[in-house]
């Protein structure tokens, strides 16, 4: 049985790769990841709001004290000379290049066309294999319209694919009025691969305390049902890799992603809650699946349940909608 895939043209030796996650921050994590049989691995993102900071904080302290100490200023290049930024990130990528075999996946987390390109082309010339562009972006402006919206998107996406040559993927939420138009758009931009959906964390508000503050919880099997949705609805229509993330716990999870026609499935909750040599079991566990059925590679399961390939068709659309509620009975309690 064959277990490999190609993803962002990566030779793979699994469709299993740990997504963005802070467990890819030690390189010595990702050797374990690598052990476990991860056939790629996404690193932790370097966030635009890092290098905006580090960027302000050089220009205040090259400027705060210009009138009292002038002549101090002198033994300092020009701002436009140094080294800014989270150049740790950079070393990170090439530690873990120099430490494993796999690809490494870099992850940028922005929100404009212009904040990162920099920082692609540096990521480039670190060694990673790939960028995945993981945009989140809350358009609070009641005056923005949504074309305005989806064109911030498209232009990240553009101004990253003019400055490197490596694959770039794009990680999505599910928050589009066309979301087949908008994966459509994003691979004429340049994309090569869509990694459907982000996992966006809402905030919550402490009771006690009467504030706002981050609360995470981490994704159930459930959670996959959206994204497999949105596979199989676009697989052979867009010109572009797909990757699941979302809800994949077990390796049935993961062959019901290929077979809705992802390319690769990534794990992240999964590794969090049971640890990283988990990897192992869910990759067993599709062999096992594999072996019971029959099927001789993940390329023949590829997109075979997908809409195109499916025999029912509007199983993905509203028909199974309203045939889900027309089924469901449940006594109701009086």
């Amino acid at each position: 049985m064959k277990l490999d895939t190609t993803y962002l043209g990566l030779e793979l030796r699994t469709p299993l790769v740990p997504s963005a996650s802070p467990m890819s921050e030690d390189v010595d994590n990702i050797k374990r990841m690598e052990d476990a049989g991860a056939s790629a691995v996404v690193l932790h993102s370097l966030f635009e709001e890092q290098i905006e900071k580090e960027r302000h904080d050089l220009h205040f302290h090259m400027t705060e004290y210009t009138d009292t100490f002038a002549e101090a200023l002198s033994f300092f290049p020009e701002p436009s000379e140094f080294r800014v930024g989270p150049e740790d990130y950079l070393d990170h990528i090439y530690r873990a290049k120099e430490s494993v075999g796999i690809p490494i996946i870099a992850s940028l987390n922005g929100t404009s066309a212009g904040g990162w390109t920099d920082y692609a082309s540096r990521i480039q010339q670190a060694g990673a294999d790939a960028i995945e562009l993981n945009i989140f972006y809350i358009p609070n402006d009641i005056n923005m319209p949504a074309a305005e919206v989806e064109q911030t998107y498209v232009d990240i996406v553009a101004s990253v694919r003019r400055v490197v040559s490596v694959p770039v993927s794009v990680k999505l939420g599910p928050f589009f009025s066309s979301m087949a138009h908008m994966a459509s758009r994003l691979h004429e931009a340049g994309a090569n691969g869509l990694v459907l959906f982000n996992r966006f964390y809402q905030p919550d508000i402490d009771l006690n305390r009467l504030e706002v503050r981050p609360h995470i919880l981490l994704s159930t099997p459930q959670a996959l049902r959206l994204p497999l949705r949105w596979i199989a609805m676009l697989y052979g229509r867009v010109g572009c890799d797909m990757a699941a993330s979302g809800g994949i716990h077990t390796g049935p999870d993961a062959i019901k992603m290929i077979m809705a026609g992802a390319s690769v499935t990534m794990l992240c909750s999964a590794l969090l809650k049971r640890g990283i040599p988990y990897i192992r079991t869910v990759e067993q566990q599709m062999l096992d699946w594999m072996e019971e059925f029959e099927y001789e590679s993940v390329g023949e399961m590829r997109g075979s349940m997908s809409q195109r390939n499916s025999p029912d068709p509007a199983a993905f659309e509203r028909a199974q909608y309203v045939r889900a509620l027309q089924s469901f009975r449940r006594p109701v309690r009086t």
